[in-house]
């Protein structure tokens, strides 16, 4: 892969993955509401999963979706279910004492599996996984291609989701009042719903 192609591919990882989406809400909401160090493990689960699914993509598994168009509209209910239910489960967040500890409400952030897992559903990483692995693998070098690819979007992705979870715990700062993170966490919710939108267009019937 030549320099102005890493180049290229460099600031498209950088730019989706900088970008607001389904991740990065809800890893800002995650911060406000847990801090930094209780968000590890979800900011983990985007970063590794992500890119693990970029290099399940590009090996192939997207022709079984491409076999069996039906899986398409499967995967699109799915995506619209899931992330219905955690914009309900954000929203409706018993509100947390940001001076408290670990300990307090029953609320937990995401855990590392089930953040990994979340890309699989998650209709901006579907977008991202298949323009990088459509745009930037070659078919002189495939794989090293591929795992290029990989790695750079894994150098890339991870710190820059993080950045949305640092965002959020500083806004914790101002959140001590449990109205104001109720409709921090309802404005949160509303925007992971937003995300829905572009559903129906990037990840449509395929010809």
């Amino acid at each position: 892969m030549n320099p102005e192609l890493i180049t290229a591919l460099a600031a498209f990882a950088f730019v989706s993955s900088i970008t607001p989406g389904p991740n990065n809400l809800m890893l800002m909401a995650s911060g406000t509401n847990f801090g930094i160090v209780r968000t590890i493990p979800h900011m983990l689960g985007v970063g590794i999963g992500f890119t693990l699914m970029i290099i399940l993509v590009g090996a192939g598994i997207i022709q079984i979706f491409d076999a069996v168009p039906a899986s398409y509209v499967i995967l699109k209910i799915g995506s619209v279910a899931y992330l219905s239910y955690l914009a309900w489960k954000i929203a409706t967040a018993a509100p947390i004492d940001p001076n408290a500890g670990a300990k307090a409400g029953s609320a937990k952030p995401m855990s590392f599996m089930q953040a990994a897992l979340f890309q699989w559903v998650n209709p901006k990483a579907w977008a991202m996984a298949l323009t990088a692995v459509s745009a930037y693998t070659t078919r002189a070098e495939p794989v090293v291609s591929l795992l290029l690819v990989a790695l750079i979007f894994g150098l890339v992705n991870l710190p820059s989701v993080s950045a949305w979870t640092v965002l959020g715990s500083q806004l914790r700062r101002f959140m001590g009042d449990p109205v104001k993170l109720r409709v921090f966490n309802i404005s949160c919710a509303v925007l992971l719903l937003a995300t829905l939108y572009p559903i129906f267009f990037s990840m449509g019937t395929k010809g």
